[in-house]
């Protein structure tokens, strides 16, 4: 109902089809089509990517052109030590799955020069609430955080065009996530 006094252009998106029978699809459509004159019905299945491309050329053709609030060269916002901790973090989360929960944070506490051909050096804790995921960061002899580095650092390499030094630390902040002064210097 909150749809049909709308300016905006409505697009129906149906994901997963990959999942559904196309007999069943016609039916669902023709009854979506009943409640609201969509100006496009789009099936997708994300997962292979097919209707992706479709439905980012059909946004693309309705979204206003506005102007432009960044130089073009700048792609964010965000200070280069934020971004360099999201990236640790994001390796983190891909790495140990669904182990560590959204419980980790990461700090950039030093950031070097190198000199003399030597790499930048960054040295990153990543805080985390309970000993148990301490040691799940860590792994078996090291292995998990060196692989942690070992992917962060390509990322960083390439976002910073510079060879870099990564030195990781996980520490134990329990209940970092309610502490308003900690959560202030992280960025969050």
């Amino acid at each position: 109902k909150a749809l049909h006094n709308s300016k905006i252009p409505v697009f129906l998106v149906i994901n997963k089809i990959d999942l559904v029978e196309k007999s069943e699809l016609l039916p669902l459509i023709d009854c979506y089509r009943q409640l609201f004159n969509f100006r496009q019905i789009i099936l997708a299945s994300a997962l292979h990517g097919s209707g992706v491309e479709e439905l980012i050329s059909e946004l693309i053709e309705v979204l206003p052109v506005g102007p432009h609030y960044f130089p073009l060269e700048m792609f964010t916002d965000q200070p280069e030590r934020f971004l360099l901790a999201e990236t640790i973090r994001e390796k983190v989360f891909l790495l140990t799955r669904q182990e560590i929960p959204y419980s980790s944070a990461v700090m950039i506490e030093d950031m070097r020069e190198g000199y003399n051909g030597r790499p930048l050096y960054l040295r990153a804790v990543i805080y985390i609430e309970h000993a148990s995921q301490k040691k799940i960061i860590i792994g078996h002899a090291g292995e998990m955080i060196k692989r942690i580095g070992q992917v962060a650092r390509i990322d960083i390499e390439q976002l910073l065009d510079s060879r870099v030094y990564l030195d990781l630390w996980v520490k134990v902040k329990k209940d970092w996530r309610e502490n308003q002064g900690l959560l202030n210097v992280l960025g969050y």
